[in-house]
């Protein structure tokens, strides 16, 4: 036998199978293409790429090189990124199915466990937001009962901004205070006075703990937590949820100690009811637990205060940093309402005002990134492969900034709702609540109370900035944060 046939009975097969492994290899990674991203370096990922005190700006910068769906690392974790409105509706509402879970952080699943609702998946999730919904509603949420406890509340902001006397003040404790009683009205069946101790401090720690969770140094724990772990803010950050706690369970106790299953009188007592109910069944592997029922009870809170309080904070810095659409505002209430109390069926006859109220929360941009979606399973998404497990931010300042969807998307431009003849327009793009399995369980309540203290406190106040300090010298930049907090000012709420 020749050389050549040695040649031909030997490597010509090598060879077909080689050109035939690559092709199939070929045609695997092209059948599953992932998403494009920037080179991430070993451990660290992408993180010196990223700015850790506004990470979403640079994920949005990073979208208009790699497209509306791109991966980014965080360490070594892999992060599929979606923006812009088209995008982020497929992925949470036509595909709410896939990319419904959630993915905590560090921070947040060491602290709740897989309990409550925010960041609970599976069943744990549905059955404590179906319960949450069921009985929020019971006590009045969304109903005339629910509107008429908000305006009491009004009231008592009211009178809260007159003994200030016009005086250049903070508006965030008594704002975080109105909004924060709504939510304990339904918890706990009763308000707190905002000079109360244990009430002041709860809200004061529950607000500090949101804010650190979008510290720099926090978002790197989420990461890397094994050189981040004793770090000053992460300390602090778990020191304000633990004080949290604390005031929730005494609050949850007292309760405990007066339950009546004859008489439902708040949210927890309608699970104490189902706890006990449970348990004189014998079940005793029910998500009705004193852990789930902390961790709701957190959870409604956060969610419930801090980002509908810090939205009314937003507007009436913006009245006072445009007094011209304040007066336009305030003139339509005039006409419109007059002297009495506005109630809920204003709205559909305060175009202009309900306009400025859905552009104040366009453009404040609360929760800019969402929280951390996950993959249910194996998809394929705008051509790309995402594999079941991965890590999704639907990048909600996208959406609410999309240049597609809004004409003017870094301007506050009220018109952006209002139709040719002045008439409020909803707008499919306006996100501010998420969207999909995973959209703001207390919606419809936080629609209510922006739409209540709003009016209602521009019936009563113009809002100017302090003796000495322009429209121009008011500061739009938002603080560092896991929500867009207004940078620390002052306002004067002057009497009408």
């Amino acid at each position: 036998m020749g050389i050549m046939d040695v040649f031909l009975q030997f490597w010509v097969p090598v060879a077909l199978l080689a050109v035939l492994t690559f092709l199939l290899i070929y045609s695997f990674q092209h059948q599953r293409m992932e998403p494009p991203g920037p080179t991430p370096l070993p451990l660290i990922g992408n993180l010196l790429q990223l700015d850790m005190k506004r990470p979403y700006q640079t994920l949005v910068k990073l979208s208009k090189k790699y497209g509306s769906v791109f991966t980014v690392y965080l360490g070594p974790k892999k992060v599929v990124v979606l923006t812009g409105y088209k995008t982020v509706k497929e992925a949470l509402v036509t595909l709410d199915a896939v990319f419904g879970d959630r993915d905590p952080p560090k921070s947040s699943k060491a602290l709740s466990q897989g309990h409550g609702i925010l960041w609970a998946n599976g069943d744990t999730w549905k059955e404590m937001r179906r319960f949450a919904l069921t009985n929020l509603r019971d006590f009045g949420m969304g109903k005339r009962a629910c509107e008429d406890k908000i305006i009491e509340e009004t009231h008592h902001l009211v009178q809260g901004f007159k003994k200030f006397n016009g005086e250049a003040v903070d508006t965030t404790q008594p704002m975080n205070c109105a909004v924060s009683n709504i939510i304990c009205i339904f918890v706990y069946g009763s308000r707190f006075e905002y000079d109360d101790p244990e009430f002041i401090s709860m809200v004061k720690e529950s607000i500090r703990a949101i804010e650190l969770l979008g510290v720099p140094t926090v978002q790197k724990y989420n990461v890397l937590p094994w050189l981040f772990r004793w770090a000053a803010d992460t300390k602090a950050m778990f020191a304000a949820n633990e004080a949290e706690r604390v005031l929730n369970r005494s609050f949850i106790a007292r309760l405990r100690e007066m339950f009546d299953p004859q008489m439902c009188r708040c949210f927890v007592d309608a699970f104490l009811f189902r706890q006990q109910k449970l348990e004189n069944a014998g079940i005793t592997n029910s998500h009705f637990h004193s852990e789930n029922l902390l961790n709701t009870v957190s959870n409604l809170f956060r969610a419930g205060t801090e980002t509908t309080s810090t939205t009314l904070r937003w507007g009436f810095l913006l009245m006072a940093k445009y007094p011209r659409i304040q007066e336009q505002v305030q003139e339509e209430l005039r006409r419109v309402v007059g002297d009495r109390q506005v109630q809920l069926d204003d709205r559909k006859n305060l175009h202009f005002t309900n306009a400025v109220i859905h552009e104040t929360q366009r453009l404040a941009n609360i929760v800019p990134m969402s929280l951390p979606h996950k993959t249910t399973q194996d998809v394929t998404f705008h051509g790309y492969f995402i594999k079941k497990g991965t890590t999704v931010y639907p990048l909600l300042t996208s959406v609410l900034y999309d240049e597609t969807e809004w004409e003017h998307p870094h301007t506050f431009y009220p018109a952006h709702f209002l139709d040719g003849n002045g008439k409020f327009v909803k707008r499919d793009a306006f996100m501010a609540f998420s969207a999909g399995r995973r959209i703001c369980l207390g919606e419809s309540l936080a629609r209510m109370e922006l739409f209540l203290f709003f009016c209602t406190l521009l019936q009563h106040f113009r809002f100017t900035p302090p003796p000495g300090v322009s429209e121009d010298d008011l500061d739009l930049t938002p603080r560092v944060g896991f929500t867009l907090n207004p940078s620390p000012h002052k306002l004067c709420a002057v009497v009408l």
